[in-house]
């Protein structure tokens, strides 16, 4: 049980809150209602193991700088918990999770897998040589709803591009921030981030103007997809938990990123899916 717990803390299974519920919106909007049971099970099966897949490969190549940082010296690799052939071979099985899943929706998914693994493998190198990192990041995250989206219609649209779009500038401009904790560790060991290249306080600006228009594709989606009224107000509930993670956040005191903040973010994605449920049904 020990080493289970280990492996789910490697890859932080607690974060699928970032992007499993853009995913079902993804799934809903693409229905005009709530999709079946198969279809949901097997949207978050392919999730879960693309997640897993991310994080497990994510701590494996990173290892070598985790192990200097000591912020993460209670990771389960950097601690030995996790061995990195272990994070390889579930690297692999989760990798063999997600196309499995993708064979059996639609057709289509399975052969764009490897398109949407590949900002998966990409991402843990992108600090090692640009500070777009954050943006491979958010293109990650972004297939989350698109991919939902072709799962069940097979097709791509404004809407649903612009809601992915609007998903991967949210979590590129969280993470970006996230990321203003570690310069001096970064430019010790020669990686690249936002707050590395552009310094911190224009970073902070620059994240700023991404979550806003990130609220404005949210806005947009639902105007496209005629919603009921009812899911503005998730829009604007969003909104609000992002100007107060903004609030907390100066260029000199980064002491309230903590895991609360960290986790605080998923509110973001918790409210949107809530109240795209309730319009739909509305």
């Amino acid at each position: 049980m020990s080493k289970i717990k280990a492996h789910l803390d490697n890859i932080v299974l607690s974060h699928t809150v970032f992007a499993l519920p853009f995913s079902y919106i993804g799934a809903i909007l693409a229905s005009g209602g709530m999709p079946t049971g198969r279809e949901f099970f097997w949207i978050t099966l392919a999730m879960v193991g693309a997640r897993s897949a991310a994080m497990a490969l994510n701590n494996c190549i990173d290892l070598k700088y985790d192990k200097l940082q000591p912020r993460f010296a209670n990771r389960p690799m950097v601690t030995g918990a996790v061995k990195p052939w272990e994070a390889i071979l579930l690297t692999l099985a989760s990798l063999g999770l997600f196309v499995w899943a993708a064979a059996n929706l639609h057709p289509l998914c399975l052969q764009l897998a490897p398109l949407a693994i590949l900002p998966l493998v990409i991402y843990p190198y992108m600090k090692r040589f640009s500070w777009t990192c954050h943006l491979v990041l958010g293109l990650a995250l972004s297939i989350a709803p698109i991919g939902s989206w072709v799962a069940i219609r097979g097709d791509l649209t404004m809407p649903i591009i612009l809601l992915g779009l609007a998903v991967g500038v949210w979590i590129a401009s969280f993470d970006a921030i996230y990321g203003c904790q570690d310069v001096a560790f970064d430019k010790k060991n020669g990686l690249h981030s936002m707050p590395v290249h552009f310094g911190i306080p224009r970073t902070l600006l620059i994240c700023k103007v991404m979550h806003m228009l990130s609220i404005i594709g949210f806005f947009l989606v639902g105007q496209l997809m005629n919603m009921h009224g009812i899911y503005y107000a998730g829009v604007i509930l969003a909104g609000f938990v992002l100007i107060y993670q903004h609030s907390i956040v100066t260029p000199t005191d980064f002491r309230l990123v903590t895991q609360a903040y960290f986790m605080r973010n998923g509110l973001v994605s918790i409210a949107l899916l809530v109240f795209t449920v309730i319009s739909i049904l509305a």
